[in-house]
């Protein structure tokens, strides 16, 4: 399934995208980025501001949801 989600998020590697961030505490987070870099455990999202990084896995439980 991880490789799945990998195959996904490189396919989108330079489109931008608008992603939505579950954090903790009910925590909600909506921003438009890159997907910069994919890395093998980690992939990279350029936004106006910063660069963030975030796991294969986040996508695959729900942390990050990545909106087309």
């Amino acid at each position: 399934m991880i490789d799945k989600v990998k195959n996904d998020v490189i396919f989108f590697k330079g489109k931008k995208i608008n992603f939505r961030y579950n954090g903790s505490r009910n925590q909600v987070e909506e921003f438009t980025g890159i997907i910069d870099g994919c890395y093998k455990v980690v992939f990279t999202i350029k936004t106006d501001n910063c660069v963030r990084s975030f796991s294969y896995s986040d996508v695959l439980i729900g942390i990050l949801e990545i909106n087309i």
